[in-house]
């Protein structure tokens, strides 16, 4: 194994790299197009409901390779381990933190056909999902290692 950080063969064919990187788009992204939400609400501007809307649809689309490298992940990285405990919580909590961002994402994209701000129930959506995320993230953390035993 190399540790040339220019071996392209390490850099896409390691046991977890691509899901680790890969997870902070979707965190990201989410956590930006629910504040530009929050602020646009607030503020009554449209512009930033349109600017959470384009990092809603960009989280939602991160959606796709993460759930797909998270299982590969727990194949390879995980050897395919019994599927218990934090492992579960997290699987759990990532597929139902991909499901609300697609249904926050869907909820912006119908309303934007109509000229006033998109429902206020979203907001509701929009800080499930960012809270989630973030116990998903946590969660996440304990099984590669990083924050503690993996």
């Amino acid at each position: 194994m190399s540790l040339n950080p220019f071996d392209i063969h390490y850099t896409l064919l390691a046991k977890h790299a691509q899901h680790v990187v890969l997870i902070h788009f979707p965190i990201a992204l989410l956590i930006t197009g629910a504040a530009f939400d929050f602020i646009g609400q607030w503020r009554n501007q449209r512009g930033l409901a349109e600017a959470a809307y384009f990092n809603f649809l960009a989280a939602a689309i991160a959606t796709v390779p993460t759930l797909a490298t998270g299982i590969l992940a727990w194949r390879f990285a995980l050897e395919g381990q019994k599927i218990k405990g934090i492992l579960l919580e997290h699987i759990i909590l990532a597929w139902t933190s991909s499901l609300l961002i697609w249904v926050i994402w869907t909820v912006h994209f119908r309303a934007r056909k109509r000229p006033q701000m998109p429902p206020v129930y979203r907001l509701w959506f929009e800080l499930a999902a960012v809270a989630i995320i973030a116990l998903t993230g946590h969660l996440g953390g304990f099984l590669s290692g990083v924050n503690g035993p993996g």
